[in-house]
């Protein structure tokens, strides 16, 4: 049973048509990524899940039934722009937030701390939010969108402010709570987390899904054409009759193959030129199917 169902949904602001017949399924613990370049109608399908915005056409199901707004208790949302009191400190921010999702004020007292201590923040929850880094008040908000136990998370750019050891740490959290059943959805620029930790994944271009479907599937569509390398000597192997493309990061190279190009000779000439410490062929990265799919840049 799909926890979240889109079926044609469009939607226009003005002459713009922001979402254009989308379409797709997310089951309980599945993780789904839903990407596209600024503009691409992603926040607009998000603010229709939950309501926000109705679609022009189409529906939307929520727990196997037409859109209604008593569903909206099971589900989590963290939008992309913080919305936190800069004022009030932590804890009491977070007790009001688990009230607004019916929670006694004990009961999001316990969750919150709970939350904290496993987020590593709880050395903050006496603290103004005004007085925390950009990362800590995203850590603020997950807990926020996490205090009443939703069955379906719905997270706009949920990684925005990270440093790596936090990003790190959400996504540890995340697969924990995709464990537990949960069905997670999220909008993201970063097409290495999508990639670590997406089940499946629709990317939207111009309102429209150009791809959509699990991503093992989506990536063995692609030729495994791309290599890997970590040398130490001359890099005149990348400019092989086999190489189509080639990056030389200071001695780790990427390489994309020409049609049907031979690893292996491109091997042999790597060998006779450089002292090879890592040679691997890939299936392209997420992100250059991304580039490939939108012909375009991938925004930053």
């Amino acid at each position: 049973m799909p926890v979240v169902e889109l079926a044609e949904v469009t939607k226009a602001y003005e002459s713009k048509v922001a979402v254009d017949h989308l379409a797709f399924s997310v089951e309980a613990g599945q993780m789904f990524g839903l990407l596209g370049p600024n503009g691409a109608g992603k926040t607009s399908s998000i603010r229709m899940m939950m309501g926000i915005t109705l679609p022009d056409s189409g529906s939307i199901r929520l727990f196997d039934r037409p859109f209604e707004r008593g569903s909206l208790k099971r589900v989590g949302y963290l939008p992309e722009e913080r919305g936190l009191y800069k004022k009030m400190k932590v804890l009491d921010q977070l007790v009001f937030f688990g009230q607004l999702h019916g929670l006694h004020a004990e009961d999001a007292h316990q969750r919150a701390t709970s939350w904290a201590r496993r987020l590593q923040i709880d050395d903050s929850l006496h603290k103004k939010t005004e007085e925390l880094s950009k990362g800590m008040q995203q850590k603020i908000q997950f807990i926020g969108t996490l205090l009443h136990d939703p069955a379906l998370i719905i997270m706009d750019e949920p990684f925005s402010g990270l440093d790596p050891v936090n990003a790190k740490l959400l996504e540890q959290t995340l697969l924990a709570l995709k464990d537990q059943g949960k069905a997670i959805i999220f909008s993201t620029h970063r097409m290495d987390q999508v990639e670590k930790l997406c089940d499946s994944i629709c990317l939207i271009h111009q309102g429209r899904a150009v791809l959509s479907g699990r991503m093992r599937e989506i990536k063995s569509r692609y030729e495994r054409n791309h290599v890997l390398v970590e040398f130490e000597g001359s890099d005149s192997f990348l400019r092989s009759s086999e190489v189509a493309e080639a990056k030389n990061f200071s001695g780790h190279a990427e390489i994309r193959l020409k049609p049907h190009g031979d690893a292996q000779k491109l091997l042999h000439e790597a060998s006779a030129a450089a002292t090879i410490y890592r040679f691997e062929l890939v299936e392209p990265s997420l992100e250059e199917i991304f580039i490939q799919t939108v012909g375009g840049k991938v925004d930053a």
